[in-house]
Protein backbone atom coordinates (compact mmCIF):
# COMPACT_ATOMS: atom_id res chain seq x y z
CA UNK A 1 0.00 0.00 0.00
CA UNK A 2 1.15 3.07 -0.66
CA UNK A 3 1.01 5.98 1.48
CA UNK A 4 -1.32 6.09 4.86
CA UNK A 5 -4.74 4.27 5.35
CA UNK A 6 -7.77 6.34 4.62
CA UNK A 7 -9.94 4.44 7.12
CA UNK A 8 -9.02 1.68 9.40
CA UNK A 9 -10.63 -1.59 10.49
CA UNK A 10 -10.73 -3.00 13.52
CA UNK A 11 -12.11 -6.82 14.71
CA UNK A 12 -12.34 -7.43 18.71
CA UNK A 13 -11.84 -11.22 18.57
CA UNK A 14 -13.88 -11.96 15.17
CA UNK A 15 -15.37 -15.84 15.15
CA UNK A 16 -16.23 -16.85 11.70
CA UNK A 17 -13.03 -16.89 8.93
CA UNK A 18 -15.17 -16.36 6.17
CA UNK A 19 -16.40 -12.56 7.56
CA UNK A 20 -12.97 -11.94 8.06
CA UNK A 21 -12.02 -12.94 4.93
CA UNK A 22 -14.12 -10.92 3.37
CA UNK A 23 -13.48 -7.97 5.54
CA UNK A 24 -10.08 -8.49 4.78
CA UNK A 25 -10.28 -8.62 1.27
CA UNK A 26 -12.55 -5.72 1.34
CA UNK A 27 -9.80 -4.00 3.62
CA UNK A 28 -7.27 -4.47 0.58
CA UNK A 29 -8.91 -2.74 -2.40
CA UNK A 30 -10.27 0.23 -0.59
CA UNK A 31 -6.62 1.01 1.18
CA UNK A 32 -7.63 0.51 4.14
CA UNK A 33 -5.78 -1.01 7.40
CA UNK A 34 -7.18 -4.28 8.93
CA UNK A 35 -6.10 -4.51 12.91
CA UNK A 36 -7.63 -8.56 14.03
CA UNK A 37 -7.42 -8.26 17.96
CA UNK A 38 -7.22 -11.60 19.74
CA UNK A 39 -8.55 -14.24 20.55
CA UNK A 40 -9.49 -15.33 17.31
CA UNK A 41 -12.38 -17.67 16.89
CA UNK A 42 -10.11 -19.27 13.78
CA UNK A 43 -6.66 -19.83 12.99
CA UNK A 44 -5.42 -16.99 10.97
CA UNK A 45 -4.00 -19.98 8.41
CA UNK A 46 -7.91 -21.38 8.22
CA UNK A 47 -8.34 -22.56 4.73
CA UNK A 48 -12.18 -20.45 4.45
CA UNK A 49 -10.38 -17.84 5.63
CA UNK A 50 -7.49 -17.60 3.14
CA UNK A 51 -10.52 -18.59 0.38
CA UNK A 52 -12.26 -15.53 1.25
CA UNK A 53 -9.97 -13.27 1.06
CA UNK A 54 -8.09 -14.99 -1.93
CA UNK A 55 -4.66 -13.53 -3.58
CA UNK A 56 -5.67 -10.39 -2.11
CA UNK A 57 -4.61 -11.71 1.61
CA UNK A 58 -0.86 -10.90 0.54
CA UNK A 59 -1.61 -7.12 -0.14
CA UNK A 60 -3.65 -6.14 3.30
CA UNK A 61 -2.34 -4.29 5.39
CA UNK A 62 -2.77 -6.38 8.81
CA UNK A 63 -1.62 -5.72 12.16
CA UNK A 64 -2.75 -8.37 14.71
CA UNK A 65 -2.90 -8.02 18.14
CA UNK A 66 -2.54 -10.22 21.31
CA UNK A 67 -5.70 -8.60 23.42
CA UNK A 68 -7.97 -5.50 23.85
CA UNK A 69 -5.07 -3.33 25.92
CA UNK A 70 -2.43 -4.10 23.45
CA UNK A 71 -4.70 -3.02 20.69
CA UNK A 72 -5.23 0.46 22.35
CA UNK A 73 -1.64 0.98 23.28
CA UNK A 74 -0.28 -0.02 20.39
CA UNK A 75 -3.21 2.26 17.90
CA UNK A 76 -2.32 5.67 17.18
CA UNK A 77 -5.93 6.48 15.47
CA UNK A 78 -6.81 10.17 16.49
CA UNK A 79 -10.73 8.71 16.82
CA UNK A 80 -12.20 5.68 16.96
CA UNK A 81 -16.08 4.79 15.78
CA UNK A 82 -17.28 2.01 17.71
CA UNK A 83 -20.03 0.09 15.28
CA UNK A 84 -22.68 -1.54 17.70
CA UNK A 85 -26.49 -1.62 17.64
CA UNK A 86 -26.76 -0.05 20.86
CA UNK A 87 -25.94 3.54 19.88
CA UNK A 88 -28.18 6.60 19.48
CA UNK A 89 -25.80 8.10 17.01
CA UNK A 90 -26.30 6.82 13.26
CA UNK A 91 -24.49 6.32 10.33
CA UNK A 92 -25.65 8.76 8.47
CA UNK A 93 -24.74 11.26 11.26
CA UNK A 94 -21.29 10.74 11.37
CA UNK A 95 -18.69 12.12 10.26
CA UNK A 96 -15.89 10.53 9.49
CA UNK A 97 -11.55 11.63 8.37
CA UNK A 98 -8.82 10.02 7.06
CA UNK A 99 -7.23 7.82 9.53
CA UNK A 100 -10.35 7.36 11.36
CA UNK A 101 -10.41 3.80 12.63
CA UNK A 102 -14.09 1.74 13.00
CA UNK A 103 -13.99 -0.98 15.30
CA UNK A 104 -16.41 -4.06 15.44
CA UNK A 105 -17.44 -6.56 18.07
CA UNK A 106 -17.41 -10.30 17.24
CA UNK A 107 -20.08 -11.86 15.24
CA UNK A 108 -21.63 -13.40 18.72
CA UNK A 109 -21.60 -11.07 20.81
CA UNK A 110 -20.76 -8.00 19.79
CA UNK A 111 -18.28 -5.77 22.22
CA UNK A 112 -17.78 -6.38 26.09
CA UNK A 113 -19.19 -3.41 28.17
CA UNK A 114 -15.64 -2.13 28.79
CA UNK A 115 -14.93 -1.45 25.11
CA UNK A 116 -18.62 0.49 24.89
CA UNK A 117 -17.17 2.44 28.71
CA UNK A 118 -13.55 3.15 26.76
CA UNK A 119 -14.84 4.56 23.47
CA UNK A 120 -17.95 6.18 25.19
CA UNK A 121 -21.34 7.02 23.58
CA UNK A 122 -20.17 10.21 21.73
CA UNK A 123 -17.64 7.69 19.27
CA UNK A 124 -20.82 4.82 19.22
CA UNK A 125 -22.49 4.48 15.85
CA UNK A 126 -25.41 2.09 14.60
CA UNK A 127 -26.06 1.01 11.34
CA UNK A 128 -29.92 1.98 10.09
CA UNK A 129 -31.50 -1.14 9.80
CA UNK A 130 -35.16 -1.45 9.07
CA UNK A 131 -36.15 -4.91 9.53
CA UNK A 132 -38.51 -5.42 12.86
CA UNK A 133 -37.52 -8.60 15.43
CA UNK A 134 -33.93 -8.97 13.21
CA UNK A 135 -31.08 -8.91 15.48
CA UNK A 136 -28.46 -7.20 13.24
CA UNK A 137 -26.27 -7.16 9.68
CA UNK A 138 -23.55 -9.45 9.09
CA UNK A 139 -20.20 -8.85 10.12
CA UNK A 140 -18.50 -8.51 6.91
CA UNK A 141 -21.76 -6.47 5.66
CA UNK A 142 -21.35 -3.61 8.47
CA UNK A 143 -17.86 -3.14 7.78
CA UNK A 144 -18.44 -2.94 3.84
CA UNK A 145 -21.21 -0.51 4.26
CA UNK A 146 -19.24 1.83 6.84
CA UNK A 147 -15.94 1.50 5.24
CA UNK A 148 -17.60 2.99 1.98
CA UNK A 149 -19.71 5.91 4.09
CA UNK A 150 -16.05 6.47 5.14
CA UNK A 151 -14.43 6.79 1.86
CA UNK A 152 -17.61 8.24 0.40
CA UNK A 153 -16.89 11.48 3.00
CA UNK A 154 -13.23 11.23 2.77
CA UNK A 155 -11.93 10.42 -0.85
CA UNK A 156 -15.63 11.22 -2.52
CA UNK A 157 -15.69 10.74 -6.32
CA UNK A 158 -11.55 11.69 -6.83
CA UNK A 159 -10.74 8.15 -7.14
CA UNK A 160 -11.81 4.51 -7.52
CA UNK A 161 -14.55 3.51 -10.57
Amino acid sequence: MSGPPWVQVALLCPEIPPNTGNVGRLCALTRSRLHLIHPLGFSITDRHLRRSGMDYWRKLDLCEHESWSTFRTATAAERTWLFTTHAERGLWETSFAAGDLLLFGNEGSGCPPEVHAAIGPERSVRIPQFGEGLRSLNLATSVGIAVYEALRQIVGPKTGG
